[in-house]
């Protein structure tokens, strides 16, 4: 099971993701940040009460912290699946790389 809530405001897309990280609903999540990312503002991704990551869903965080989603966690697991993913593709400061297009 996953739940995916989204909230918009004039500066960010504030993704909320429960449940499971796994098989499906990695592509679930894949297509809810594709539209938050292609608003404009920052983008961040909140794994607020995920129990399991995948191997694909791990794939999936990396790749967009690579494209400069900021990712956060609560919890334990969540919190260190994100800390290694965000050791791997640190972010790039706001101002260097400069706003996001839309």
């Amino acid at each position: 099971m996953i739940r995916i809530f989204t909230a918009n405001d004039p500066m960010a897309v504030r993704v909320t993701v429960d449940g499971q990280l796994v098989d499906d609903y990695v592509d679930a999540l894949n297509a809810c940040m594709s539209q938050a990312m292609s608003q404009p503002g920052q983008v961040q991704l909140f794994l607020r009460d995920v129990s399991h990551i995948d191997e694909r869903g791990r794939s999936l965080l990396a790749q967009l912290a690579s494209t400069g989603v900021k990712l956060s966690a609560a919890g334990v697991y969540s919190a260190y699946i994100v800390s290694e993913i965000c050791r791997e593709h640190p972010r790039e400061p706001e101002a260097e790389r400069g706003p996001r297009q839309p």
